[in-house]
């Protein structure tokens, strides 16, 4: 039986390392769609600042027309 017993360990230890490998994998797979939503809205922040920024600066001229 130790055979039998010897396979069944290094199924079992083959399912763990696939098992730590996937949550690693999903795990980075979650991190980058984090940084790129981070991306995202800084890109939105630095756009919408920009926007009040030009309004603010046209109607400063509009003012002083």
């Amino acid at each position: 039986m130790g055979f039998m017993e010897d396979a069944k360990q290094t199924a079992e230890t083959a399912g763990r390392k696939i098992q730590d490998k996937w949550e690693d994998t999903t795990d980075a797979i979650g991190d980058k769609i984090d940084e790129k939503k981070a991306d995202a809205d800084v890109k939105k922040a630095e756009a919408e600042r920009d926007s009040v920024q030009t309004r603010n600066e046209l109607k400063e001229q509009m003012r002083n027309s």
